[in-house]
Formats: structure tokens, C-alpha cells, sequence
């Protein structure tokens, strides 16, 4: 199996989110793919919503069956990427993860932790976002592994072994979280805590 990891705040969650999703089910035959709502970016000052307000959300903008809404790093207590990679393979040896990410993270992606780690854990796509695609590929990290970018036909579901990369042209979605809650229509109605779906009991079959 096939699942790819699309780690963020989700603050809120939105269109662009279930787009790039859907494509690179398609694109990259995953089998999968994960949704990790993080309780919080290191990288910001900001916090984002309370959880349960975001997953709710969530929920709400990605309804596909093969796409499952998950708190796993609070559930794990990891708090950076690398980590929860990490305890991800050691829970589920059989799976082969691949991390998703749009090209603006990649910008920035020299200032993850453990981020040279990262691509040598598992295969890493960048999914292309409206007005990064050349910083992107001009980023550090981009840089740093350029030698092992890969193109769609290499690519075979990530099967190839890390460190490498793919950069997923796609048709454009710009939709943006700063900008929903810039325009003051992320509302916290503060609704009951939904039930997340368990997926973390070890030796339970994932399908």
C-alpha cells in the first residue's frame, strides 16, 4: 500500500487542500492519503484554531473515501515531521509513505527540522501552488538534492528509493487559508469534538 502524508494546520482547510489531494491520488497512484492536522507550525507565531474546529472543517471540504482526516501527531506527541515519519514506518513497516507538500513549502523547506532527513525517510512530491513554482525550484533544498528529482515516469507510486523527488505539475486552485481568515470567514462555532477515526492500532489492517 501506497499512502500519501499531507501534514499541515489547516486553518482553515479549503478547496486548494482537496484539490491537490485529489490529484495526487490520481497523478501518483496512491492508494492513500492522510491528512495530518498538526496542533501547531513551529515555524509560526501564530497558533492555529483548536483542533476539533479544524478537523471538523476538514471533514467537511474532503469527503473521499480513500482520504482519511487524522490528528496523528497529537495522538503521537510528535511535534516536527521528521518524527512522525519516523514512528509512522516503525508502525507500519508493510506502507510505503510518501510526503506530500505544495511548492511553498519547499521555499522553506531548508528550515524544517531534520529536513535533509525528511527526503532521505521516504519519497517527497511537491505539488505545484499558484506563484511558487520557480522559487521553488531555485529553494535550497531543491538545490541540495537536485540530482535526485525524478519526472512522473520514474516516479512509479514512489517505489524508488529516497532520497528522491517529484515535482507534480497541476492544474491551479489559489486558494489560501491566510486569505479565507483575512476576509473574516473562518468562523469558530466551537461545535462538539468529532470522532476522529482510529487508524493508529498496531497489527490492525489499514484497509
Amino acid at each position: 500500500m501506497v499512502i500519501g502524508l499531507l501534514g499541515g494546520s489547516f486553518d482553515p482547510a479549503h478547496e486548494g487542500h482537496a484539490h491537490i489531494t485529489r490529484e495526487a491520488m490520481k497523478r501518483l497512484h496512491l492508494d492513500q492519503v492522510w491528512w495530518l492536522v498538526t496542533p501547531g507550525n513551529p515555524l509560526k507565531a501564530r497558533q492555529p484554531a483548536p483542533m476539533a474546529d479544524r478537523i471538523a472543517r476538514a471533514k467537511a471540504v474532503m469527503g473521499h473515501p480513500r482520504v482519511r482526516i487524522t490528528d496523528l501527531e497529537a495522538k503521537l506527541g510528535t511535534r516536527y515531521t521528521f518524527a512522525t515519519i519516523t514512528r509512522l514506518k516503525a508502525m507500519y513497516p508493510g506502507v510505503r509513505f510518501v510526503w506530500l507538500m505544495g511548492a511553498d513549502n519547499l521555499v522553506q523547506f531548508h528550515r524544517w527540522d531534520h529536513w535533509r532527513d525528511i527526503l532521505r525517510a521516504v519519497p517527497v512530491a511537491v505539488l505545484a501552488r499558484p506563484g511558487s513554482g520557480v522559487q521553488a525550484r531555485q529553494s535550497r533544498a531543491a538545490q541540495a538534492f537536485r540530482a535526485r528529482l525524478l519526472d512522473r515516469g520514474e516516479w512509479i507510486g514512489g517505489s524508488r528509493k529516497p532520497p528522491v523527488w517529484a515535482f507534480v505539475n497541476l492544474p491551479m486552485n489559489d486558494a489560501s487559508s491566510s486569505e479565507i481568515r483575512a476576509r473574516g470567514e473562518w468562523k469558530i462555532a466551537a461545535p462538539p469534538a468529532p470522532t476522529v477515526e482510529p487508524i493508529l492500532q498496531e497489527g490492525v489492517p489499514l484497509a
